[in-house]
């Protein structure tokens, strides 16, 4: 099934657009009329009997002092309608298999009473897991630690990651699904990966790892014996024997044997996160991504991870890692790391990849800085440490984002706090420490997630609604010194199925973040209200995504069209 779906009724257009176990669904309203008031969102999971409405934080104000507004989504839309055009629906249970969605515009006379108007109804839309069957596959961790689900779920625990990361190999992990619910798609990745060689006499795997510390993760490979090679960082500070990396290192090497480990930082870091499956001495697939072999890069950061269910790709990281494990004058007489290697199949999406480090960082972040230029719809990114790039062809490219007639949402970790770009295309500073000081409840008790950054993604997507998108993705940091000194992966994928998925990833994040920004400036969480018909002189709650070319009306005609 698509990608994306499209139906419509009377004035009413919605779009469906399929995610990593999750839908966007877009709306539009040709002409909307005053009494119009949101939309109500009704689904059918698959297997269900019938459909059930989405819920609501916000609700209308009905003249009482307590409205029932508290932060929790006590509200179903066909009573409390979305007053958005775009609204992610992300399964509390994610099931394969085919979705169906209604969608009402809805109503209300002077008397305060909901009418139903157009609907567009039984729009299915596919959320299997596998992106592209048997060839690539992607996952996103939750990074919902600090969330009103990880709240409701698991009752705030901030005991299920290790105060000291160096704690982490012999770590007492809690009971239950906390880990699997936390690390979602990007845990059953890893541990499926290494489940299948675990089983399997005739594979094995070569590891590249920067932080390591999950002890699950060192368990499985220990389990491989000596079908295992690895090449562990030993920059600062995971130089130190007591360092979870030096610890990890020392019982592989007794599992594996010593000459199967080595640790090296090329020439700043070992930045890789890859695991490469090979049947005898052939590459078959490989696992790589942002998110590090840790419990914060598992179980608490946004981050992503791919598998490549291919040879070709699998190939390239193997060269990768034998001219690494022979050591860094191998890697920079060879010519992988000094041009993009070409990956592509009858069928699936074309993919170029690039190995740092290389000579000139222009290499791999030059085509980063044109795909933005270039773009004429749509850019989505999601760096880490944008912050700290001060030069280079993509901060300079982002840097004159911000003057384009160009849909953008941005989202960067910072020291301190975390960078936004807000629907209004204002910038907003959203810090879990401050929120958990000055947020009104439910959010002000919710756990920050610990010390450490929670954004570690390093992603761009480009023009996601267009044939020409483009996703940019890996360990990179995207910056020029990281490309010139560090052991890193990027890849380029042409392709609207995985751009969709990303894009999706990018506004998932930045919705969770951006409804705690707005209750940094509410008094109560009852002042946040849902809009009734305006009154003679006022402007109706949906008039601003009617205003040609502002940020508001881009959003709305970007996802429903």
């Amino acid at each position: 099934m698509a990608f994306a779906n499209t139906g419509t009724a009377g004035s009413l257009a919605v779009k469906l657009w399929r995610g990593e176990r999750m839908c966007l669904i877009g709306m539009d309203v040709a002409d909307p009329e005053d009494d119009f008031v949101g939309f109500a969102i009704e689904v059918k999971s698959p297997g269900s009997t019938d459909y059930v409405a989405l819920r609501n934080r916000l609700n209308f104000d009905y003249g009482s002092a307590d409205n029932g507004v508290d932060g929790f989504r006590n509200f179903l839309s066909t009573a409390a309608p979305f007053q958005k055009f775009r609204w992610m629906h992300f399964p509390y249970d994610p099931t394969d298999g085919t979705y169906l969605y209604r969608v009402t515009k809805m109503h209300m006379n002077a008397a305060g009473a909901l009418k139903s108007g157009d609907r567009v109804a039984d729009l299915p839309i596919s959320l299997d897991r596998m992106t592209y069957s048997d060839y690539l596959d992607i996952g996103f961790t939750r990074n919902f630690a600090s969330s009103q689900a990880y709240a409701d779920k698991f009752g705030n625990n901030p005991d299920v990651i290790p105060s000291d990361p160096n704690e982490g190999l012999t770590f007492q992990k809690l009971p239950g699904d906390v880990y699997q619910w936390l690390g979602f798609e990007a845990y059953d990745l890893i541990f499926g990966l290494l489940d299948e060689v675990a089983n399997d006499k005739d594979l094995s795997i070569d590891v590249f790892a920067y932080d390591f510390n999950e002890r699950d993760i060192l368990a499985k490979l220990e389990s491989c014996g000596t079908r295992v090679r690895a090449i562990i960082d030993d920059s600062k500070p995971h130089k130190p024997a007591g360092s979870a990396e030096s610890q990890a290192a020392a019982r592989l090497a007794a599992s594996a044997g010593a000459d199967a480990v080595k640790r090296m930082h090329f020439k700043t870091l070992q930045h890789n996160k890859v695991f490469i499956v090979r049947r005898g001495d052939q590459p078959v697939k490989v696992l790589f991504g942002s998110t590090n072999f840790s419990y914060r890069g598992l179980y608490i950061q946004a981050n992503n991870a791919l598998v490549f269910h291919s040879s070709d790709a699998a190939k390239l990281f193997g060269r990768a890692f034998d001219l690494a494990f022979q050591g860094l004058d191998a890697f920079k007489q060879d010519n992988l790391g000094s041009k993009w290697s070409l990956v592509q199949a009858e069928g699936v999406p074309s993919a170029h990849f690039c190995f740092s480090p290389h000579q000139s960082s222009n290499l791999s972040l030059s085509p980063v800085g044109a795909a933005i230029d270039q773009a004429s719809s749509s850019v989505f990114y999601a760096i880490a440490f944008l912050n700290q790039i001060r030069s280079g062809p993509v901060r300079e490219a982002v840097d004159r984002l911000m003057g384009k007639d160009v849909f953008s949402y941005g989202i960067s970790d910072k020291d301190g706090g975390l960078e936004i770009r807000k629907p209004d295309g204002t910038v907003g500073q959203v810090d879990f420490s401050y929120l958990a000081s000055h947020a009104p409840e439910p959010f002000k008790s919710e756990w920050s997630g610990g010390s450490g950054i929670h954004q570690h993604d390093k992603f761009v997507v480009t023009d996601f609604n267009l044939p020409t998108a483009k996703v940019f993705t890996g360990s990179s940091n995207l910056s020029p010194s990281g490309e010139s000194n560090n052991g890193d992966n990027l890849v380029m994928i042409e392709d609207q199925r995985v751009a969709t998925s990303y894009a999706l990833e990018a506004l998932r994040i930045f919705d969770h973040l951006h409804f705690r920004s707005a209750m940094q400036g509410a008094d109560t969480p009852n002042s946040l209200t849902l809009a009734r018909p305006p009154a003679a002189g006022q402007d109706a709650w949906f008039r601003r995504f009617y205003v040609t070319g502002s940020q508001a009306a881009k959003d709305r005609l970007l996802f429903s069209r």
